[in-house]
């Protein structure tokens, strides 16, 4: 048993001893992050980014769907498909970091350098998800309110 522990910690990263530089082969980011701000900053930056993917799905969606009497299906899509974009990366390390045993401080300190603020991640999820729901709604307001359709009378 001894043999094989040793042999799991010389081929783990976690056995890596630690300098304190970022080696950005071993640890990467879900997407280039380095350019966002920290905390309230970095949530609605999030949040921008996800609105302008949401409204822009939503267009393309409901263009696609033009014979659909109601914008719905659209909206559900271009909301589902613009966290699953932009925040799936940020939803998925939330619910790691949670639910996943960490039991040594080497292998949460690989973790977390793989994140760009760890202590963000709440604020950018939730920047994420409210701006889904605004970019959705900002395209609804473009497409359907500002510029009603024509009903057809036979």
């Amino acid at each position: 048993m001894e043999r094989l522990s040793r042999w799991v910690n010389r081929r783990s990263v976690a056995a890596l001893p630690y300098d304190g530089r970022f080696d950005t082969r071993e640890a990467t980011m879900h997407y280039d992050q380095s350019w966002m701000g920290y905390g309230w900053v970095g949530g609605v930056e999030a949040g921008l980014i996800t609105a302008l993917a949401a409204a822009l799905l939503y267009v393309l969606l409901r263009r696609v769907w033009r014979q659909h009497p109601g914008p719905a299906p659209a909206m559900g899509w271009a909301f589902l498909l613009a966290v699953l974009l932009t925040g799936s990366g940020d939803l998925w390390d939330m619910f790691y970091f949670n639910y996943a045993p960490l039991e040594s401080p080497q292998l949460m300190r690989t973790k977390l350098m793989r994140v760009h603020d760890p202590d963000g991640i709440p604020l950018r999820v939730l920047g994420e998800l409210g701006g889904a729901v605004l970019g959705v709604f900002a395209g609804w307001v473009l497409l359907d309110v500002a510029r009603p359709r024509r009903r057809r009378t036979a």
